[in-house]
């Protein structure tokens, strides 16, 4: 599986419309998730989270959300912000326009959000045009990642994921961890490891 853990730049030059970092005031990094909420693995987050006194952004998958909605309303009663994810977790680059956008918008009726993130980061220059166009009935902002956990690499140590991301976080940063089964055994080590020596740097966990 080919991932890089820091995206290369060319990727911001060729996409420059969508947010790829935030910009730097002082130590503030943007924690996200990903593909929840799961009934294990979310809660085990906000209980991490609540425990260092960070914020966080959940990029939540619609079904999930109809599925498990007491967890998606304690996400938002925590005081944590939630963005769109899809209803059914869809690859843009597989997907046709009409098909893609109406499954975004799906996931909108039960996510109240302007934030989108498209699943493994494939949406095409089209569809995102669609999604942000200012006169939708809901334009998106569309949030990516300038680091990328691995959390979901079933073949990457736990130890190498903490590793990674302590390696390549910098102040305004988004970093993107997984609240879902595959990513269960690397989240559950690295998130508090990585929570705790960001926290003992003065570094800020905030909103996007």
């Amino acid at each position: 599986m080919f991932y890089t853990v820091k995206v290369p730049w060319i990727f911001k030059k060729i996409r420059p419309s969508l947010v790829w970092k935030m910009p730097v005031e002082g130590k503030k990094i943007y924690l996200t998730f990903d593909d929840g909420p799961h009934p294990t693995a979310t809660p085990f987050v906000l209980d991490q989270l609540k425990r260092f006194n960070a914020k966080a952004t959940f990029f939540c998958i619609g079904k999930n959300v109809v599925e498990n909605n007491a967890i998606y309303a304690r996400i938002l009663n925590e005081g944590h912000q939630v963005g769109n994810h899809t209803f059914n977790h869809l690859n843009g680059w597989k997907t046709n326009n009409t098909q893609y956008i109406n499954n975004v918008l799906e996931a909108a009726k039960y996510i109240d959000s302007n934030l989108f993130r498209p699943p493994y980061g494939r949406i095409s220059a089209f569809q995102s045009k669609l999604l942000m166009q200012a006169d939708n009935a809901h334009p998106f902002k569309i949030i990516m990642w300038s680091v990328l956990s691995g959390d979901f690499d079933t073949k990457l140590a736990p130890e190498n994921c903490l590793k990674n991301i302590i390696l390549h976080t910098k102040p305004g940063d988004i970093i993107v961890f997984h609240d879902s089964a595959k990513a269960w055994e690397r989240l559950s080590f690295a998130l508090p490891r990585f929570l705790k020596y960001f926290t003992d740097h003065q570094y800020e966990f905030c909103l996007l």
